[in-house]
């Protein structure tokens, strides 16, 4: 097989999300956490690559040197498109990551358009008229609209763009959307012609992001959420089998979540009232100086191997400004990361072999305490959430990166529970 695409996500449950979208879409997908170098090893036979960074909250300097760095990795393993993944909630700030990431990336491969769309319908997330929604609401009146780092108070999309770049930002809209692929494509040209570099488009299910997709095939930097990518996937020629690494039947299972979500706070929820065994982490005594890494090892070594076991820093929003108001912002987030990467490495030594993780922050923490640079695509739980398969220094593994806000509310419990 010939890579056909890369992809650069701007967190690791992203990076999960879409890497599971080109999955579906029957490429044969390898997903790499953390910048590559030219040590950083693929799994054979690769159609598409993600390569899933820490960028999201990243000042955008940094976020726009890591993601060129990744552009030109994928270009020496062939990628001939590049594919620029971020949240289904376009969150970020008004001075970035997404206007300055995309201008770099675009910029670098000497191309004069991009078109956007962060859709993602299974998701409830669709754009109508420049504007994103959470099912039946716009995304400013959502309660995803409280992301811990970038709220998202505004779901004009053209107009979150154009204070991210100093380009044009214009929009496809539906109706053109839906007279087909020749309409996108005259669409796009049009607003080339104009000077545009930055073309919203509306889509409203999975067929607008096949439509989409099919139209910018021949464009080297596209950017948007998972839907579009699996469009754009689809848009490919028939590609080999999606296959995935044997499955781990043997070892302990565990969840760690560090998302303050309002579907994690439910799924954990889900967890405890199955009566499984589950331990909250006190963020402001470890920032104290507490062990409290060491008193949940110990915990953990009390319970049945049997059982999943879940141990989660999340916490409601309100106790969250609780504890941002005491330590600050990021040292509240970097109390959770290193707690979260400390028990992950060491659960992993006690035989833990199938790990879901909890958050793109949490996920970005773990894995690279774990030292996992690249993971093999494998089937989905549920839509955006699938396992990955590795091979570690103790043995083959199986690793879950959730995304704060996806799957259902009994994931933990019937992920951990499923037998293969």
């Amino acid at each position: 097989m010939t890579l056909r695409i890369g992809c650069i996500a701007d967190d690791f449950t992203g990076g999960t999300d879409v890497a599971a979208a080109f999955r579906r879409a029957g490429l044969r997908t390898a997903l790499v956490f953390g910048v590559p170098d030219e040590a950083t090893a693929l799994p054979a036979d690769c159609d598409a690559v993600v390569v899933a960074l820490k960028s999201r909250s990243a000042p955008a300097d940094e976020a726009v040197a890591d993601s060129l760095t990744t552009q030109r990795w994928l270009w020496s393993k062939g990628a001939a498109q590049t594919y620029f993944k971020y949240c289904s909630t376009f969150d970020s700030t008004q001075r970035g990551n997404i206007g300055p990431v995309t201008d770099a990336l675009t910029d670098a491969a000497a191309a004069a358009v991009t078109l956007h769309c962060p859709a993602s319908p299974p998701n409830g997330r669709t754009v109508y008229q420049g504007h994103l929604f959470v099912h039946d609401r716009l995304l400013s009146d959502s309660p995803l609209r409280h992301h811990p780092l970038n709220p998202m108070s505004d779901s004009a999309l053209v107009r979150l763009l154009s204070a991210q770049t100093r380009h044009q930002v214009a929009l496809i809209d539906w109706a053109t959307l839906r007279r087909g692929v020749e309409a996108v494509r005259e669409a796009v040209a049009a607003h080339q012609k104009a000077g545009v570099r930055h073309i919203i488009a509306d889509a409203l299910t999975n067929e607008d992001l096949a439509v989409l997709g099919a139209s910018t095939l021949e464009l080297p930097v596209v950017a948007g959420a998972a839907g579009l990518a699996e469009g754009l996937g689809r848009a490919y020629p028939a590609a080999g089998a999606a296959t995935a690494e044997p499955w781990p039947r043997a070892g302990r299972a565990a969840v760690l979540a560090g998302s303050c979500s309002a579907r994690t706070l439910e799924q954990i929820a889900q967890f405890y009232a199955a009566g499984l065994p589950s331990l909250h982490l006190d963020v402001l005594a470890a920032a104290t100086g507490r062990d409290v890494s060491g008193e949940a090892l110990a915990w953990y070594d009390e319970q049945n191997p049997d059982l999943p076991v879940l141990i989660y820093a999340s916490t409601s929003p309100d106790e969250l400004s609780a504890v941002q108001a005491q330590l600050g912002v990021a040292e509240a987030a970097a109390q959770v990361e290193e707690l979260l990467g400390t028990l992950a490495a060491h659960l992993v030594e006690r035989g833990v072999r199938r790990l879901l993780v909890a958050g793109g922050e949490t996920s970005g923490a773990v894995t690279t305490a774990l030292g996992v640079r690249a993971v093999l695509v494998g089937e989905e739980a549920d839509p955006g959430v699938p396992w990955t398969y590795a091979t570690t220094e103790h043995g083959d593994f199986a690793l879950m990166l959730k995304s704060g806000n996806f799957g259902a509310p009994d994931l933990f419990t019937r992920a951990l529970t499923e037998t293969k």
